[in-house]
This record gives C-alpha cells, structure tokens and sequence, in this order.
C-alpha cells in the first residue's frame, strides 16, 4: 500500500465484488437459523494515540508507547505526564492504537537516535535543521508532509516497513483473544486545504499478513478513493480483512459527506459501492465535537445541540457556513444517502455509528469526573480551561468532549468476532458512559415484544438488529421497533429513549422526525412535537454532585412509525439520554477551586446512539 494506484483495473474490480459478497455474507450470518444471536456488549476504542504520532509527540507525549496504552486499557496502572499514578476504573475490551502513518514513529525515534531514522532522507534534513536551530521547521514536518510531500518527503519504504512492522508484533504481543482484543491500525490523514479527511484503518489480521504493507499515507495520496482501491488491494493480495473509520465530519468544512468527489466530478455507483464496503462504521462522537445532529439542521430537535464544534476546519483556515453542515453531520449524512440511492442505485453514507477518544496522551479517559484531555497540557490542572491562548494549547481546552466508546455486540471478544460485528454494524456509540443498548426492527413483532421473556431472541429470528436492512412489499404495514436500554451501572440513570428517523418522500424531499418512545417517570410525549418535557436536574454545580432521584435505571419500549409509507426510503436509530449530571469542566471548578469557564455548559445528557436500521422498499 505504499505507492499510489492507479484507477481499478478488472482484477481489482472482481476483488472489490468479492469483498462486498463478504461484507454481506458476514452482515447476515449473526441471523441465519440455529446461529446463536450476539449475547454481549464490548466496550473499546477505536481511535488512540502514543509517542508514535508525530503531533502527540510535538505536543508533549514524548515518553509513553504503544505498549503502555494496551497495559493501560487492559487494566494496569501508570504514571501520567506529571508523574502521579493513574488507572482506569473498568478495564476495556479491546483497543487499537492507531498512530498517525505520516513519519509514523520518527520523532520519537529521531529523538533518541534510531539509525533507521536518523540515516533516512528525512532524517538527514532534521539532523540539519536542528543543527541550525530550526526545531520549528522540523516539529511542522508532520503538517508538511500531508500538504507538500515533496518538500516533506515520506520515510524510504525499508523504513516504514521495519516500523510498522514492529507495530504489527507490538499489538499481537498484547492482543488475548476473549479477554482483551487488540488490533493494529494507524491513522490516515488526510487535510484538503485544512479541511479534515481522517480515517482509522483497522486490520484485523496479525503480523505475518499486515506486515507484508506498509500504512497507506496522506504522503501517497489525499483522496479518499486511493485509501479504499489499496484497502482493496491489500485484501486482494494478502487474503486479509481491512477497514477504515472516518472521524470528524464536522471539521471538514463540507467535505466529509460529499455530492461530489475531491477532483470536482460527481458522485457514482462505484465510488458509493466502495465507500460503503470499506467504511462501514462513522466515529460520531470524540474529544474534538460530537457529529450526530445539529441544531440548524435540524430546529426541532431539543438535543441536537450538544457538544458541537461549528466554526471551522481542523486546519483553523476558513470559517464555517450553513450549507457545509449537512455534509459534516451524522443525520445529515444519513439523509444525504437515502437521496443518494435513489439516484445512483448505491448508498454511499450506509453506516453504524461508533464513539472513540482520539486522545494524544495515551490513556483513554470518558468519564466526565476523570477526563484527561487530549493532549498531554490539557490532563487535569487549574490551568487547563483558562484561555486558549496559552502557549501549546492547540484549542481551547474548555471545549473539548470527555467523549467517547465504541461498543460492540458479538459472540466472543475476539478479532474475528468484533470485525464481523463491525462489518454488520452491530455497534453503537456513548459519548462516554456504559450505557447497554439494543435496537431491531421488524414487521412480525408484537406489539408488546419488549415483554416477553424472550425478546432479544424473537427479535433476531424475526427482524434485524441495529445496522440491519428491512425490505418488503408496498402493500407492507409498518415496521416495529424494539429498543431496550439500561444505564451504566456506576453511572446516571436514562431520562428517555428516542426513535430518530429521516426519510425521502415520493418527491424527492428529504425529511426527519424524532420521536420520544420511552420516559422516565410519569412523563408523556407532547402530541404534537412528540418530544416529552425535561426531566428535571437534580445536579448541584458548586459541589459538582448528582442525585439518582430521577430518571429510571432500564426503559423499554416497542414502537410503530405512525408515519411510514412503503414506497419511501428510509432510517431509523435510537438515542439515549442520561438525567443531566455534571460536565467534565464543573467537576474540575470543584475539584481545583477555580471559575467555571463560561463559554461550556455546567451540566451534560451524556447519550447512546445505535446504528441505523434501514428500510429499503
């Protein structure tokens, strides 16, 4: 994967048939009769940085590996940057360290001396800068790489090949099949005139496969199409499975979820079928904003405004403007696909959803009472949420989200049996709490199904679960809904369960609806709006404390569309709501006797949002 294909030829072509057929193959075999349904949830991320990426490493994580995250998520403790001990409360269940590919490992290896570095190409222009004094020119290599790789030109393949390769053996030394799943990944980043492209590929083959590539780098290409033929063609020649995880919509600045492609032509059924092949699941929510919704996309949604960051690109180059949100958002995305289908006969935006951290520090921390930032000078201090103006503060801390957790449905906590959930988009994401979620739809449920003994089990034989497909006649009823959740047993209790659903009408207009299905308490949906109202708080700010008086510990619910029509496409996924508790900045007011930062909120409903299920007549 280190040079930069060319257009497919027919072989590639029939490799990226066959590994539809697969994706497929793999997205339906959880429901085949007799097959035993996925019974647990795994909790993990997706998206984790160390020493290894260049901007962790310019920014101060200068001492803390690869192995050091896996020991960390595992379960085991370590010194943070200021040297005090740190561990997390619940072990997770897998992990991928996905460094950045651009320079992957050379700052650090720069640093102390490695020869395969020092004696590259690039190496040698960093011995010189440095020995002029120029450590700016040679800290900004990164960014340069992906903008001139010309000037910044990458390692010599030998090099990237040793170093990857030892990335390769580094997670198979710590992946434990059943107790802790680890797989190798790296980042791919991508910046379009500063707008983010970024993507997490994830193998889920060991070293003796993935080592015989090397990362597919922003240095070999920027187009999204170049990652996807050599995902292809890593598939095609190794036997192996690969993935890629784009992330950040939102500061894409319209380019995330296009109708058109990077060089300006416009979308067709070969870019949709490949896309969706090899992006099967979208990081919603993260350190940097969370993607679902958005409040001028969509007005009517009391929720919709939470933890956005809308005023520009990741390269802080241009300003952000109204039309470019329906192609940076989750729901917006969604929509954009059914209209997609309908022309191109391939929906290309036909995703899961999954949470991550895309912490540069190595720890990965959600909770809002122990969120350690981003990047080592934004872990907890009274300084952190001051003015973004301090030196090395790339934003201002204050914004950033204690967000957020991949999880997972699946037999077995195993590289096979989590890329195949992946593949089906049996997922969800949190935005940092463990909340247990499930979601099928169907059209023989009963319309009490989430009371019977056997629910989960009916639902699979009768419908599909959530990143599932329903298709049916026109003369079909509409479709049940079953979704069922439970809080994080060491967190808040739920206030509601919602339904969001878009759709294309016969006329080509692209709508959406959220629906209150389940309420704590004695609370009833506002027949008009459909939403019920708030539940309440019982959140004291000063002392950064919350009380379980309210809200429910499980809601379920069984729902039917009062609004569906046969002949119209459509998607539908749940989302949950916590009670309101304190947010990360107001337990650090509290904890440092310090001012709250007045540009955030002092209370948040940390939430789960399930993959879609989708209606396709």
């Amino acid at each position: 994967m280190s040079a930069r294909p060319g257009r497919p030829t027919a072989l590639l072509k029939a490799a990226c048939l066959a590994v539809l057929a697969g994706a497929a193959a793999a997205a339906t075999a959880g429901n085949a009769p007799g097959a035993r349904h996925p019974d647990q949830v795994f909790w993990g991320d997706t998206h984790l940085h160390s020493r290894n990426s260049a901007d962790a490493y310019s920014l101060g994580n200068q001492n803390l590996s690869p192995e050091d995250a896996y020991r960390f998520a595992r379960g085991e403790p370590l010194l943070d940057h200021s040297g005090a001990p740190i561990a997390l409360r619940r072990p997770l269940d897998f992990l991928i360290v996905s460094d950045h590919a651009e320079y992957l490992g050379g700052y650090y290896g720069f640093t102390v001396g490695d020869p395969r570095i020092k004696n590259s190409e690039m190496g040698k222009r960093w011995t010189e800068w440095m020995a002029e004094g120029d450590a700016v020119r040679m800290m900004g290599s990164f960014v340069g790489s992906i903008n001139s790789p010309k000037e910044f030109p990458p390692f010599e393949e030998s090099v990237r090949r040793s170093i990857w390769q030892q990335v390769a053996r580094t997670a198979d030394e710590f992946n434990d099949p059943h107790q802790f799943t680890t797989f190798t990944g790296y980042e791919w980043t991508s910046m379009i005139n500063g707008n983010n492209l970024h993507r997490v590929v994830l193998f889920e083959d060991s070293v003796d496969r993935v080592g015989l590539t090397v990362p597919f780098s922003a240095q070999d290409s920027t187009d999204p199409r170049d990652l996807w033929r050599a995902l292809a063609g890593y598939e095609a020649s190794t036997g192996g499975r690969v993935l890629a995880i784009a992330h950040n919509g939102n500061l894409s600045n319209g380019m995330m979820f296009p109708k058109e492609t990077v060089d300006g032509e416009p979308l067709d059924a070969a870019y949709a079928a490949l896309r969706r092949r090899f992006e099967p699941v979208y990081e919603v929510s993260q350190v940097k904003g969370d993607g679902e919704a958005h409040p001028t996309l969509s007005p009517n949604d009391p929720f919709a405004d939470f933890e956005n960051w809308d005023w520009d690109n990741i390269g802080r180059t241009a300003e952000k403007e109204d039309w470019m949100l329906q192609h940076e958002y989750a729901r917006g995305a969604l929509k954009l696909g059914l209209a997609l289908e309908a022309s191109l006969g391939e929906n290309p935006f036909q995703f899961g959803m999954i949470g991550s951290t895309d912490g540069h520090n190595t720890f990965t921390t959600t909770a809002e009472d122990a969120f350690y930032g981003k990047f080592p000078e934004s872990q907890p201090s009274p300084e952190r949420t001051r003015d973004s103006q301090v030196a090395g503060v790339l934003w201002n801390n204050a914004l950033l989200t204690a967000s957020g957790y991949a999880a997972i449905w699946a037999r077995e906590n195993t590289r096979q049996g989590l890329f195949d959930a992946l593949l089906r988009r049996e997922v969800y994401a949190t935005t940092g709490s463990r909340i247990t979620l499930r979601f099928f739809g169907g059209f023989e449920f009963d319309p009490a199904q989430h009371e019977l003994p056997d629910a989960v089990a009916r639902s699979y034989a009768d419908g599909v679960p959530m990143g599932g497909v329903l298709t049916v006649g026109k003369n079909a009823s509409a479709p049940r809904f079953l979704v069922m959740a439970s809080r994080d047993p060491i967190g808040a209790n739920l206030d509601r369960i919602q339904v969001v659903k878009g759709w294309r009408t016969a006329n080509g207009t692209l709508k959406e609806k959220v629906y209150d299905v389940a309420l704590a308490g004695d609370r009833q949906p506002d027949p008009r709006s459909g939403i019920g109202k708030v539940i309440g708080t019982t959140v004291d700010i000063e002392a950064a404390t919350y009380r379980n008086s309210i809200g429910a510990a499980t809601l379920t619910a069984t729902w039917q569309d009062p609004d569906f029509r046969p002949g119209e496409r459509a998607f539908y996924y749940a989302r949950v709501l916590e009670i309101p508790t304190p947010r990360w900045s107001t337990y650090d007011a509290a904890r440092f006797k310090t001012d709250r930062p007045d540009n955030v909120p002092a209370t948040i409903q940390d939430r789960a949002y399930s993959s879609p299920i989708w209606y396709q007549p």
